[in-house]
């Protein structure tokens, strides 16, 4: 990876960040207003963050495959980057410039915490269901599994920007396999399986949300009507009395009183 970044690569990078975080205060403010009363905006929002966890996750997993597929092409070579990955990786290198894998290590961060917070809206956008539904439980094995991902992800980056001589984590073995094309193949091919996986799950919860998706609108329709009823009734709206059989009958025998009595 080159170690000079453009003003391109940087604002790349600060974009990505920004994504990330936005997406996690996102999370963080519907899981604390889903304690409530339902409101209007948290559909919304739960479907916004899935969207933006899908199309980081298209984004990210490409990379993997594009790794994958050039080492199989290229087996004893340094690991590789796309040039929009390379590109990312030096825009957030600028952090420390003297560390030159420490971008890439971001990079990667970043990406699994935006598939995780996706992954994390199905837990929030279904969580008012009064059934357990299939994408709950597809997205909840997600968040397990991009959890313990996510967290090695983290022993990576922070055993590099401390200043060890190689990333610390399980696709490294904890730094017991030495720099080579060993833990060239065994790193690529380990994030790439682990994001096949997490992606094949991520899919299955969608497809599952799909169809599922009459139930997850009731259970906010059903909370936003309770709302509105509510709302009526503290404004001093008159209440509308059911309507009964024997109401009936007696709005009809008025009626035809005074039907009778004008009707020459």
């Amino acid at each position: 990876m080159s170690a000079v970044a453009s003003a391109v690569d940087v604002a790349g990078a600060v974009f990505l960040v920004l994504w990330a975080v936005a997406m996690w205060l996102a999370v963080c403010l519907l899981a604390w207003a889903n304690r409530g009363p339902v409101k209007p905006w948290l559909y919304r929002g739960s479907v916004a963050v899935i969207g933006l966890g899908v199309i980081g996750q298209v984004g990210h997993f490409q990379e993997h495959v594009a790794q994958a597929a050039y080492w199989i092409a290229n087996p004893d070579a340094p690991a590789w980057m796309t040039p929009w990955g390379d590109g990312l990786a030096r825009g957030m290198g600028v952090v420390d410039p003297d560390n030159p894998t420490l971008g890439m290590e971001i990079l990667h961060l970043t990406g699994n915490y935006v598939f995780l917070a996706g992954l994390v809206g199905i837990m929030l956008i279904t969580s008012r269901a009064v059934t357990e539904l299939k994408a709950r439980r597809w997205a909840r094995m997600g968040v397990w599994m991009q959890g313990i991902h996510g967290l090695e992800h983290v022993a990576l980056t922070v055993s590099v920007a401390l200043g060890a001589d190689r990333a610390i984590g399980l696709s490294t073995w904890f730094g017991a396999i030495p720099p080579g094309s060993a833990l060239t193949t065994y790193r690529v091919w380990w994030h790439f399986v682990a994001n096949l996986v997490g992606t094949a799950i991520l899919t299955v919860a969608v497809f599952h949300l799909w169809r599922e998706r009459r139930s997850v609108r009731l259970s906010y329709a059903d909370g936003a009507s309770d709302s509105g009823e509510q709302g009526d009734r503290a404004v001093g709206s008159p209440r509308r009395e059911p309507t009964t059989k024997a109401g009936l009958a007696d709005s009809d025998t008025q009626a035809s009183t005074v039907l009778t009595e004008h009707v020459p």
